[in-house]
């Protein structure tokens, strides 16, 4: 379980104070489906990197199963279970998809069981074991890459960043099926940051975001319907700022 206790993050911008994430609370349970939403500018990414140790909150508790990991690095966190993916998959030359899947599994797996997680996220693995991951790589290639490797990885909690952003509609159908396989198969949690409707229709819960403030929580049958209605969605986030 991950707790996000008054959590508060404020920048310096342009000499004032900016307030990104303001007091907000969020408990995320074991083996749920999350997806967190939210008009842009609203704190969406900047969480996720919170909940990653990307960032440090400003003010705030952060508890993982019970143990404050508030100021724990990102490598300590991922130690600990919980990993994160980047809205823009990094690109390593002279790094291939082998070597990557070998670091997230943590032991020096075969050939054979390195292919076997890329035929999870739908890659024929003898095209890509191999293959170094840079700029031959497409944006769906290496967001399924790095699935692979969250998956390798058997991550307790894992984290994706707009995981639709910079990929074709064919990548983006086949992301929404390896989603849908890897939360049946894995023991752990997924949260996503995304404002597709088709991926919000895999949450068990979705939390709305607006102003770095949750606007509101629920299942997807409480919050989709209103969310998708233009009027009442936009009140949600306009409330949010009275």
């Amino acid at each position: 379980m991950l707790e996000l206790q008054n959590i508060s993050l404020q920048i310096e911008e342009n000499g004032k104070t900016k307030q990104i994430i303001q007091n907000l609370n969020l408990t995320l349970d074991d083996h749920k489906f999350v997806v967190i939403t939210g008009p842009n500018g609203s704190g969406k990414s900047t969480l996720a990197k919170i909940i990653a140790g990307i960032q440090t909150p400003t003010s705030g508790t952060i508890l993982f199963n019970g143990q404050d990991i508030t100021h724990t690095s990102i490598t300590e966190r991922a130690r600990m279970g919980i990993s994160f993916a980047f809205q823009q998959p990094v690109r390593f030359k002279g790094i291939t998809v082998k070597d990557l899947i070998r670091l997230a599994a943590g032991t020096k797996l075969s050939t054979s069981c390195a292919c076997d997680y890329l035929s999870e996220v739908g890659l024929c693995a003898r095209d890509y074991i191999n293959r170094e991951v840079n700029a031959s790589l497409s944006g769906g290639e290496l967001k399924r890459i790095e699935i692979a490797m969250t998956i390798a990885r058997k991550a307790v909690l894992s984290v994706f960043d707009e995981p639709e952003a910079g990929i074709d509609l064919w990548s983006f159908h086949h992301l929404i099926r390896v989603f849908e396989k890897m939360y049946q198969e894995i023991s752990g949690s997924i949260v996503i940051i995304s404002h597709q409707e088709r991926i919000l229709n895999l949450a068990d819960e979705i939390v709305l975001l607006a102003d770095g403030k949750i606007v509101k929580t629920g299942s997807k049958e409480e919050i989709l319907p209103d969310l998708l209605n233009t009027s009442r969605g936009c009140r949600y986030f306009m409330e949010s700022r009275s």
